[in-house]
């Protein structure tokens, strides 16, 4: 999974393609923890959906624009608007239950 500066993000979730994105932050316990199912399933999932993360740390604007108060925050967007969210840690049962329901 790539992670996107603000800018990238608007791009990208401006395209046709379903975009789920993790958003993180380095010192974070639980968003470490998701981290790795998430990238476990993004392959899965990679005809359906782009996956990427972006660093809240990083882009503030970004977490204010969606509200972001908790993390690890999985947003789906289509058509560059948020579809779905998930707060917190998910173990990979609960992810792929959460993308089959949104994708």
């Amino acid at each position: 999974m790539k992670q996107l500066t603000e800018q990238q993000f608007n791009e990208l979730i401006a395209g046709s393609k379903p975009v789920v994105c993790d958003f993180f932050a380095t010192w974070c316990g639980p968003c470490k923890m998701l981290a790795p199912v998430l990238e476990d399933v993004s392959s899965e999932y990679a005809a359906k959906a782009e996956f990427v993360k972006v660093d809240v740390d990083n882009a503030p604007a970004l977490s204010a624009k969606y509200g972001i108060m908790s993390i690890p925050f999985v947003a789906i967007f289509e058509n560059g608007q948020l579809k779905a969210k998930s707060i917190g840690f998910m173990p990979k049962a609960e992810v792929k239950q959460f993308l089959d329901a949104n994708l």
